[in-house]
């Protein structure tokens, strides 16, 4: 994670009167915390791990014994733990004067793509007299915004969709005898034309097909 990124997450935790951000993932339970803060998710990852990011200071990653080096790639300090115990030691002590947080949680599981972080593990930061709130704004403010490149790129492809949209159906106009498949190949070779990729065909259905 960049340090103008890591500026940026601060500078909104101090926005929306937060203490901190709370991530936490047990292998590979929280995709959120991976992309926000840049980490890879191909890396083995097999113990819990924590990275707090405080509105103000040094975030501090929070580790295990087995792999210590998990968090090497984030700025801020290290606590290192080997027992159940230990961990809530380090917990206890990187939180000692936080009172509220934001972590990947949702009340009553209402928005299921930010409630990542188990049930357990609230109760446990909850134990050490911190208020948990949802990052759910957070996550929209740091995953869900597209970047200006990301925007441009959205602006491209649905011009080139819409292009391809008006001449498939000036090519059935033009054409008595068309069939779906004719059809399907030709919005892909216009795809192609214009340098647009897709994850699957499009459907091209009427009729009795309509509804497969």
């Amino acid at each position: 994670m960049q340090e103008q990124r890591l500026s940026e997450i601060q500078q909104a935790l101090r926005q929306e009167g937060l203490q901190g951000w709370l991530f936490y993932d047990f292998r590979g339970s929280d995709p959120l915390a991976y992309r926000i803060l840049g980490l890879d998710p191909a890396e083995i990852s097999t113990r819990r791990w924590y990275y707090f990011i405080p509105a103000q200071g040094e975030p501090v990653g929070i580790v295990s014994t087995v792999e210590p080096h998990r968090l090497d790639a984030l700025p801020g300090r290290k606590r290192v733990f080997l027992s159940w115990q230990q961990l809530q030691e380090c917990l206890a002590e990187t939180l000692r004067r936080v009172r509220r947080v934001a972590m990947q949680y949702s009340p009553g599981n209402a928005i299921p793509y930010v409630s990542r972080v188990d049930a357990g593990t609230i109760e446990l930061i909850r134990q050490l007299g911190v208020e948990v709130v949802s990052s759910a704004d957070l996550v929209q403010r740091f995953e869900a915004v597209w970047t200006p490149a990301q925007w441009q790129s959205h602006l491209r492809a649905a011009r080139g969709v819409r292009e391809t949209v008006d001449e498939a159906f000036a090519y059935i106009r033009q054409h008595t005898q068309v069939t779906e498949y004719a059809m399907q190949q030709f919005i892909l070779e216009r795809f192609a034309a214009r340098g647009l990729t897709t994850y699957h065909p499009p459907i091209v259905a009427v009729n009795a097909h309509g509804a497969d």
